[in-house]
């Protein structure tokens, strides 16, 4: 029987498409939510947001967890975010604090959690300082460390060579494909199969 997982990410989680003028959604086969569910192993929910940083107020926080309690049951999360702190200038120090306060309510749910953390920046329209490509890389150190000290499931998808689209953020059809198939090991080994 399929587990049910929610996804808890931004636009990549989501399936923007940066392509068109204004914007838009990848079609379901190409996103990587909806690929991983295509193996049968499980149910996605996908709660990707454009823009979503990570929660930091109460109200914030007691918002997604409304959105996840409305969505119950399920028998795991996955949570992708950080990169949309950074753009708007949260240091990778700030943005590992607010995770760990995300992460102290999501353990309400007493279900496993797969913490990812976002692929590298690379040079585009939206990355036009090196230093945002190097906070990019030093989340991930930051997230390890919080899901080691609580027993979460980890992957770094800044290992996972990701194609990124010419702004630099956000994954090309090919980058989702890619993401999917490296994905299938981490929620396998944080959900099982």
């Amino acid at each position: 029987m399929p587990k049910t997982i929610l996804c808890l990410g931004d636009s990549n989680t989501w399936g923007y498409d940066p392509r068109g003028a204004f914007g838009g959604r990848y079609p379901a086969d190409v996103r990587w939510t909806a690929r991983l569910a295509q193996s049968g192993a499980w149910v996605i929910h996908n709660l990707g947001e454009n823009g979503r940083e990570i929660p930091l107020t109460p109200f914030a926080l007691d918002l997604i967890a409304r959105q996840i309690d409305a969505l119950r049951p399920i028998d795991g999360i996955c949570v992708l975010l950080g990169a949309n702190d950074l753009l708007c200038g949260a240091a990778p120090t700030q943005a590992a604090a607010r995770m760990e306060r995300l992460l102290d309510r999501l353990a309400d749910f007493r279900v496993p959690v797969l913490l990812l953390a976002p692929p590298r920046f690379a040079p585009g329209d939206w990355v036009q300082d090196a230093r945002l490509i190097d906070a990019s890389a030093q989340l991930a150190g930051y997230y390890r460390t919080l899901a080691a000290d609580r027993g979460l499931a980890f992957a770094d998808a800044g290992a996972w060579d990701i194609l990124l689209c010419f702004d630099g953020v956000h994954f090309t059809e090919e980058g989702h494909r890619r993401f999917a198939a490296q994905a299938q090991a981490a929620f396998t080994q944080a959900f099982g199969a």
